[in-house]
């Protein structure tokens, strides 16, 4: 398959004509001037009979709706809404809808101020709203109930999407005004994503319409439209099938740092068994920093990899609101990250990738003429945040250290106490030390050394608000005390600090934030503190996410029940949010959270097939 060029997203321009917001660019309204609310509820759930189909659901089951054009959100709001009112209390329901120019904010708040009935699940979509980028987004409308929003070009973006689907919103401005949707490509791909089972409804009925799913293998039917319209179509792949069972398992996580956490979270919020081992406790490796920065690294091209670093962003950012970290300046802030420029050559990117449109203002703006600010990022402490994340009565944790593991109907963790754990999966969340373990040397990990200066606050710096990156890195005081750093040492393993790396972190400041370096004390900065931990990272610098491969005559066959979580840098706290809710989807065969490009590009097993098919690394 043709790898999909992503593009900048450009947002709708909208009229609003008395209360109703109409598509500048189509020429249409978004939904009924008459009553938006009546026909989505008659059109697309009573088409597609939600409210017998979510009542006959049984305990853990799950429901998925597929949506051709999310609009304002209101399809999915009153499905998600029917979906709470009828369906069992441990029922789950996944919503993944399609939107090429997304509303602004205001535009969308606009919209559903209109419905007071949603209210609650309309604070909760503007509070997770995503930026207007390219790709998926991961959203959390209820503990029970997920939005995958794809931004971008239907026909781009649902050949990447790759989960059955139970029931389809075919909804989007009339055939008449959008011509280039309601083509035989789509309805080709909503049979390719349908089971049977899966029904459709949309408000049209135009002939080629009907006749295009017609050929895509539906059985359509023509029943009488809402309001002024004659008709709409309702269709099925067959007769009507119940919702699938979510798998809930036991799952062992090894490591207790930011990505076994957020693995071990991510699982016990899908309803699972978690049992953590890490003989040290939690976050005591490279996550246990007194303070660490949540930022990415801009650019204006949009790989897999630069894609992942905008959309582990965004998504990091949601998870943190969601969960309400940090909830004190002890813990961290969320108030953007200033960027320093360091070079020419870094200036030029960051300009380039504010003027692209790849990276909107929502995340990335001018912070003077010589620095540009990450919006919404901020500086956190990484072991509060792991301590808060374990805290959920579904995930145990012990000190034990994994010696091996064995793959059967069952995954087993044998524990260098000769204990065993028997799982349904395990994942291994061990950082570099993974290469140590049975069959896993040959993981292409590199071991960077990092030594962070902790200094003492002054009274000038304790007034410093936003967390800096220059060639290093400078916090505002977590308990009196700065974080400056990070050495950068690929060669160096030796764990005991020296005073020669605090002086390098000390003169790389100095270089860079000269004003900072001053208020900190200058020549009389007294570091109190100094940490040495190593970075783990990739040979092509993005995560090892997903199945682990195994050494057989198939080396692509991934190991049974086994999955990789590591390498994540130095962006572990960006990163592992969005690792670890893709993770959790694969072990419990939910729709994922990332597009199949992405998910390609953080697969363990992607060095053996590059090494087979000889292709270039891609480069930051």
């Amino acid at each position: 398959m043709t790898l999909p060029t992503f593009s900048p997203i450009r947002p709708a321009n909208i009229e609003w004509q008395d209360n109703t917001p109409v598509a500048s660019d189509y020429d249409d309204p978004y939904f009924s001037r008459q009553d938006g609310m009546a026909e989505s509820q008659y059109v697309f759930l009573d088409g597609n009979q939600l409210t017998e189909r979510f009542q006959a659901m049984g305990p853990d089951q799950y429901f998925v709706i597929g949506e051709t054009g999310f609009g304002t959100g209101l399809n999915c709001l009153l499905a998600a809404q029917r979906f709470l009112q009828q369906a069992p209390q441990s029922a789950r329901l996944h919503l993944v809808s399609v939107e090429k120019h997304p509303l602004r904010r205001d535009d969308l708040q606009n919209a559903l101020s209109h419905w007071p009935a949603l209210v609650a699940l309309a604070e909760t979509l503007l509070n997770e709203y995503p930026a207007p980028t390219p790709g998926l987004h991961r959203l959390q409308l209820h503990p029970r109930i997920s939005l995958t929003l794809l931004y971008g070009d239907a026909e781009q973006l649902w050949p990447l999407f790759n989960h059955p689907v139970d029931a389809w919103f075919l909804d989007g401005f009339a055939p008449a005004c959008n011509p280039d949707m309601w083509q035989p490509a789509l309805f080709g791909q909503l049979a390719r994503l349908s089971h049977p089972g899966t029904t459709l409804a949309t408000f049209t009925a135009a002939g080629f319409v009907r006749r295009g799913l017609q050929e895509a293998g539906f059985k359509i039917e023509k029943r009488k439209g809402f309001g002024h319209k004659r008709h709409m179509l309702t269709g099925t792949r067959s007769s009507a099938s119940p919702a699938r069972q979510q798998a809930l398992p036991t799952v062992v996580v090894v490591g207790a740092g930011l990505a076994g956490a957020t693995t071990a979270r991510a699982l016990a919020e899908r309803g699972c068994k978690v049992i953590v081992a890490d003989p040290a406790g939690v976050a005591t490796q490279a996550s246990g920093n007194l303070a660490g920065v949540v930022y990415s690294t801009p650019s204006a091209h949009l790989t897999p990899q630069n894609r992942f670093y905008q959309q582990s962003y965004g998504h990091a950012l949601r998870w943190l609101q969601r969960h309400g970290f940090p909830s004190s300046p002890q813990q961290g802030r969320l108030n953007g990250v200033i960027q320093h420029f360091v070079d020419d050559k870094q200036k030029d990117k960051l300009i380039q990738a504010m003027a692209s449109g790849a990276w909107p203002e929502e995340l990335l703006r001018p912070a003077g003429e010589e620095a540009a600010e990450l919006v919404g990022g901020g500086y956190l402490q990484p072991a509060a945040w792991c301590q808060h994340l374990l805290d959920h009565p579904a995930i145990t944790l012990i000190q034990r250290e994994l010696a091996q593991m064995h793959e059967g109907e069952q995954s087993r963790a044998v524990f260098t106490d000769g204990s065993v754990i028997d799982a349904d999966a395990i994942v291994l969340c061990t950082a570099g030390s993974t290469a140590q373990l049975p069959g896993l040397s040959w993981l292409p990990l590199k071991h960077i050394r990092g030594q962070v200066s902790y200094c003492r606050a002054t009274e000038a710096s304790r007034q410093w608000q936003q967390a800096r990156c220059h060639g290093g890195y400078l916090t505002p005081a977590v308990n009196d005390r700065h974080c400056v750093g990070a050495t950068f040492n690929l060669h160096n393993p030796d764990p005991r600090p020296t005073d020669e790396d605090d002086d390098e972190n000390l003169a790389q400041l100095k270089t860079y934030l000269p004003a900072r370096w001053q208020e900190l004390g200058g020549s009389d900065i007294d570091i109190v503190e100094r940490r040495v931990a190593f970075r783990c990272q990739s040979i092509d610098f993005l995560p090892l996410c997903g199945p682990m491969p195994v050494a057989s005559e198939n080396p692509h066959r991934p190991a049974r029940g086994l999955y990789l979580n590591l390498a994540h840098g130095s962006r572990g706290i960006t990163g592992t949010p969005l690792c670890a809710d893709l993770i959790a989807d694969l072990i419990c065969g939910c729709p994922l959270p990332v597009d199949q490009q992405l998910v390609d590009a953080l697969a363990p097993d992607r060095f053996i097939v590059r090494k087979r098919r000889k292709q270039p690394e891609w480069k930051p």
